[in-house]
């Protein structure tokens, strides 16, 4: 049976959002339009994967795009506007996420730039691998919790050229103390496997698993790769920047089975430090944080589409999206759930994000109208 009182309705979605940004990230505005109109031109074009100018055009009563960019840019420091949303983010925390271990992850999120950097870009343009035709990027790093299948995103960092690994992991983990999370295991991408990284997180003492990089022809990580089955062993990482390392390796020896179409003996190699796993359980473990629901591809449902290329506002558009997801997983945490036995017994599936971003946009429309007719210009 379905009760008759509904416990979530669209504008109280909406509010909910609005109001996460009003009170982190409160900008001043001008003339008729306030605050509130400003962030929801921003949530309508997230949950439409849309660009700021094309949403002022599907709707009525609204600021044109020049407007809003010109409000944008009163967010001008990048450094204050990163504090400010942090703090939306862990504004709207489940309240399960405040006691207890967790699995912690912290990875990179890459946005290919195009072109030649302004003075004002450069900082913020990151190399990496060639994806997408271009080796430069704008790079977020972020820090989450995984916590019933879910990702919650707990800080963001534009990273810029002159931060080293080293220096992200510590201003990540830092932002997240005030939470007193205890890390029950850190998971880290392939990005950050090398000497410095690995000798900081064991004088940290902090439990970890990432995947090695696999190199060398012979010798190298290379050598690791051999025989039938899965085993550990120590492994010594040596840099000529940065000297020697050494460190548990455990490498895992999987049949592929047909899956793709392929057979065959499939490695894979994990650096590892006081991680209270079996061997046959590291790997199904890392992938983890790959398949939990809230992920990467899930923030893409929700960013803002532009050509901006200030890293101040792109921040904005990244972060936003971010945000969403966790405005989400509180709402259903704590309005599409109950406590049954001392068990919170969660409907996760009666509010799905792409239900939570309808509700968004379709509560925006009613509110300011859709454009339905085009009229030329006079003369």
């Amino acid at each position: 049976m379905t009760a008759t009182t509904p416990v979530l309705t669209d504008s109280k979605t909406l509010n909910e959002v609005v109001n996460c940004l009003t009170e982190n990230l409160p900008i001043q505005t001008q003339g008729k339009w306030e605050q509130q109109n400003i962030f929801e031109i921003l949530i309508r074009a997230a949950t439409q994967r849309d660009s700021i100018e094309n949403t002022t055009k599907v709707l009525k009563n609204v600021p044109t795009s020049n407007d809003i960019r010109y409000h944008l840019e009163k967010y001008s420091d990048l450094s204050s506007l990163e504090e400010a949303l942090n703090k939306a983010l862990q504004s709207r925390l489940p309240t399960g996420i405040r006691q207890g271990q967790h699995k912690i992850a912290i990875d990179f999120n890459l946005i290919p730039y195009y072109g030649e950097p302004s003075p004002l870009e450069a900082p913020y343009i990151y190399r990496s691998q060639a994806k997408n035709g271009t080796c430069s990027f704008y790079a977020y790093a972020t820090i989450y919790v995984i916590k019933k299948h879910k990702r919650v995103t707990l800080a963001i960092k534009a990273v810029q050229q002159q931060n080293t690994l080293v220096a992200i992991i510590t201003y990540l983990l830092a932002l997240i103390e005030p939470l007193n999370l205890k890390i029950e295991r850190l998971y880290l991408d392939r990005e950050f496997f090398c000497v410095p990284v690995i000798r900081w997180l064991q004088a940290l003492d902090i439990p970890f698993e990432m995947p090695a990089i696999i190199r060398g022809k012979h010798g190298g990580t290379k050598q690791l790769i051999r025989g039938r089955r899965s085993y550990k062993t120590s492994y010594t990482l040596n840099s000529d920047k940065y000297g020697s390392v050494t460190f548990s390796v455990w490498i895992i020896c999987t049949y592929k089975n047909g899956k793709r179409r392929e057979h065959g003996r499939e490695f894979f190699v994990y650096a590892v430090y006081k991680v209270k796993l079996s061997l046959q359980l590291i790997h199904d473990d890392y992938r983890l944080r790959f398949g939990i629901e809230s992920s990467y591809r899930m923030k893409n449902q929700c960013r803002i589409k532009t050509t901006i290329k200030n890293p101040t506002i792109r921040l904005l558009f990244v972060a936003l999206a971010f945000l969403i997801i966790n405005v989400w997983i509180y709402l259903v945490w704590h309005y599409i759930s109950r406590l049954k036995r001392s068990t919170r017994q969660v409907f996760s599936h009666l509010f799905t994000l792409k239900q939570m971003l309808e509700f968004l946009r379709q509560v925006i429309d009613r509110n300011y109208g859709v454009a339905c007719e085009i009229y030329l210009p006079s003369g």
